[in-house]
């Protein structure tokens, strides 16, 4: 059986800047890779090259067997339609109501009615905890908190196979950060969806991850199941899973 997602040998870079340098990594259908790694590791980067949004110097990306990277703009819409995104920053559109945030995909992606699409992004946000009246608000009436739970619901609205969550606990506290987590892992069974997550936030690793892999310097350093990672043996992980200050990984500190 083909993996849902197989990575191989990607390279991106931004004029000098070399930032995958042979990325290698697949994700079996169903499964929950989690991708760990600090700032500028390139987490985002890689996120943006296996989606489509930019095309590698190098290497292959394979969504359900089929190479991806020379794909016509047509093959591109195509295979879009297999994903659901969580942006970083949630990236509502502040002049849409909340419902049609959700639905933006299903009209203007999908050419679904109106009305049909509301219906879903109704039920979409009931799906991630908020009720019907959340629907009529626009995101400057939201908390961070619940941006982001509408930010979920956008991204699974279509039902997705392919899920990819950037960075979905960035800016919460702990206890809403939790919500997410679990309204994150909720979303995903009921899915089935094959995911994604890019993240530094350790408990949100812990609890979303089949599969967890570290980026380092443009490559996968390490790769396993998440019971695995308090015993990695290396010492990449286990200083960044330890949030410690000393170890093999160099902060480098600007000179102000």
């Amino acid at each position: 059986m083909t993996a849902k997602i197989i990575i191989n040998d990607l390279h991106k870079s931004f004029g000098q800047k070399k930032v995958l340098q042979g990325v290698t990594v697949s994700v079996e259908k169903g499964e929950s890779l989690v991708v760990i790694g600090g700032s500028g590791s390139g987490k985002s980067v890689l996120l943006k090259n296996i989606i489509g949004l930019m095309k590698p110097e190098k290497g292959s990306v394979q969504i359900d067997g089929e190479e991806t990277v020379d794909f016509s703009a047509k093959e591109h819409d195509r295979i879009m339609h297999k994903f659901g995104y969580l942006f970083q920053g949630g990236a509502l559109f502040d002049s849409l109501k909340i419902w049609e945030n959700i639905a933006f995909g299903l009209i203007q992606g999908r050419g679904m009615n109106r009305k049909d699409a509301k219906e879903i992004a109704l039920e979409k946000l009931n799906s991630v905890g908020l009720g019907k009246d959340v629907g009529e608000l626009y995101p400057a009436e939201l908390s961070g908190g619940m941006q982001k739970r509408v930010s979920l619901a956008r991204a699974v609205a279509a039902n997705p196979e392919i899920i990819f969550f950037d960075e979905p606990t960035t800016g919460l506290d702990p206890i809403m950060a939790d919500v997410i987590n679990d309204l994150i892992v909720k979303c995903s069974e009921e899915l089935g969806a094959t995911t994604i997550t890019i993240t530094h936030d350790m408990a949100s690793v812990r609890k979303v991850a089949d599969q967890v892999a570290m980026i380092y310097e443009g490559r996968i350093i390490w790769h396993g199941p998440i019971d695995a990672i308090d015993d990695s043996g290396n010492p990449y992980v286990d200083q960044f899973i330890h949030g410690r200050a000393e170890g093999p990984i160099e902060i480098k500190l600007q000179d102000h």
